[in-house]
C-alpha cells in the first residue's frame, strides 16, 4: 500500500481541495484493508500521521522527541523551515491550518475504525501458560491457534527493555518456527517437549498458548495483536 509522505500536508502546492483529495484517497485504501480485517501496518501508519500533523499544528519541537527513527535530519529542518516561512503568510497559514484540522478529524475517524477491530480481537484472545513457567520469562515460545482450525503456529519470542522519558517499556521480537497439527496425542505439552528436545538452546523455556475463536488474517491482525497481548500478560505477571 502506498503511504503518505511524512510531510505530505506541507509539500508542494498548499491547497485545501488538493490535500483533501490526497488524504481521502489514502484513507479509502486504509479502510479497504480494515474492511478485510487487516490492521497492520496500516493502523500504525495512520496513527503516526495523526500524531505528526497534530504536533505540527501545536508548533512543538515534536519531531526530535517523538519520531527520531521515522524522520531524517533533513526532514526535521524542512518542517521547521516550512513552519517559520508559513507563519509569516497569514493566508497561507490559514489554508494549512484548515488542511490540518480537516485531516486530523478524518484520520481520527479512520483510527477509530481500526481501534474497534483491534479491541474486538484483543477481547477474544486467551493466553495460558503451558506447563510450569520458569523465573526467566524474557525468552521462550508461544503457540498461536485461531478459529476452529487444529493448526498451531509456533513462534520463538524474546523480550527486551528500553527507556523513554523516564519510563520503561517492553518490546518483543518473534521468529516463526513451525506449524503443528494438534490432535489427541499432539497436545501443547507434547509440542513443548519436542521444542525442548530439538532446540537445546532453551532447556527450560517459558511457553504460552494464545488462542482465539476468530478466523482473522494472521500476519496482518492476529499475530501483531497476540504479540502485544503477550507483552501485557507477561508484564502483569512480572509486576
Amino acid at each position: 500500500m502506498k503511504s503518505l509522505s511524512e510531510t505530505w500536508f506541507a509539500e508542494g502546492y498548499i491547497d485545501f481541495e488538493l490535500k483533501k483529495y490526497t488524504l481521502l484517497s489514502y484513507l479509502q485504501e486504509v479502510n479497504r484493508y480494515f474492511n478485510e480485517n487487516k490492521l497492520y501496518p496500516q493502523l500504525a501508519d495512520i496513527v503516526f500521521h495523526y500524531n505528526n500533523i497534530v504536533a505540527f499544528r501545536e508548533n512543538k519541537k515534536f519531531l526530535q522527541e517523538h519520531f527520531p527513527k521515522k524522520l531524517t535530519g533533513v526532514q526535521l529542518e524542512k518542517l521547521q523551515f516550512l513552519y517559520e516561512q508559513m507563519i509569516e503568510d497569514n493566508e497561507l497559514m490559514q489554508e494549512l491550518e484548515d488542511i490540518i484540522n480537516y485531516s486530523a478529524s478524518e484520520i481520527k475517524n479512520t483510527i477509530r475504525n481500526g481501534a474497534e477491530i483491534y479491541e474486538f480481537v484483543e477481547e477474544k484472545i486467551n493466553i495460558t501458560p503451558v506447563g510450569i513457567i520458569p523465573l526467566d520469562i524474557k525468552e521462550g515460545y508461544f503457540f498461536l491457534s485461531e478459529g476452529k482450525s487444529k493448526n498451531t503456529m509456533v513462534y520463538h519470542y524474546r523480550l527486551s527493555f528500553f527507556e523513554k522519558h523516564d519510563e520503561k517499556f517492553r518490546s518483543i521480537k518473534t521468529f516463526f518456527i513451525d506449524k503443528w497439527q494438534r490432535s489427541i496425542s499432539t497436545t501443547y505439552e507434547h509440542i513443548k517437549s519436542e521444542l525442548i528436545r530439538k532446540r537445546n538452546e532453551l532447556p527450560n523455556p517459558a511457553v504460552y498458548s494464545i488462542e482465539t475463536s476468530l478466523s482473522f488474517p494472521i500476519d496482518e491482525t492476529l499475530l501483531p495483536i497476540a504479540k502485544r497481548s503477550l507483552v501485557k500478560y507477561i508484564s502483569a505477571q512480572a509486576a
